[in-house]
């Protein structure tokens, strides 16, 4: 038995879950879907989801589609945050509508597009805080902004998740760089 299939879903006040083939889960903050597989279905009581499965070779789709309709529910009701610090030398970035524009040491600046769902407020120009309802997207966009300059062990320079532990490594030992 899936033991995440089978826990329920607890309905935040103001979220509703409309039946179909995608699943249709709105709350105050915006609307989502949820793809409902087949063999999966869902009941609703008590102010709870609860997702049932046909058989034993669906327990896999069971527990996902049970994980992505919670994601869905406490994103429309609370919505997501992820922050990240840029670390480093002159690194910043400004947020202007919906593109962000990252120095980080490179000889351009580089331009960042938010896609819709995506919030970003910046504070001292060095840390970002991301926020809307999508955990998947919201997830993806801080990846793709880690990547423009990942966390380097050696300088300790780039842009990293807040709280992220970043082992410094050791420089290259040597001998003044002369070979004998």
């Amino acid at each position: 038995m899936s033991r995440v299939g089978r826990k329920p879903v607890p309905l935040a006040k103001g979220v509703k879950i409309t039946q179909g083939d995608p699943l249709v889960v709105e709350g105050p903050k915006g609307k989502l879907t949820v793809p409902l597989p087949a063999g999966i279905r869902l009941k609703q009581e008590d102010g709870q989801a609860i997702l049932e499965r046909e058989s034993d070779d669906r327990a896999a789709l069971h527990g996902l589609t049970r994980a992505l309709l919670a994601n869905a529910v406490t994103g429309v009701a609370a919505g997501f945050t992820r922050e990240l610090d840029i670390v480093g030398t002159g690194y910043n970035v400004d947020v202007k509508g919906q593109i962000a524009t990252f120095r980080l040491g490179y000889s351009h600046p580089i331009e960042f597009y938010l896609p819709a769902g995506v919030e970003m407020k910046v504070e001292k120009q060095t840390h970002i805080v991301l926020s809307g309802i999508d955990k998947q997207l919201l997830g993806q966009v801080a990846a793709n902004m880690r990547s423009l300059r990942p966390p380097d062990p050696y300088k300790n320079k780039g842009v990293r998740y807040t709280g992220e532990r970043l082992r410094k490594k050791a420089g290259k030992a040597g001998a003044g760089g002369k070979g004998k």
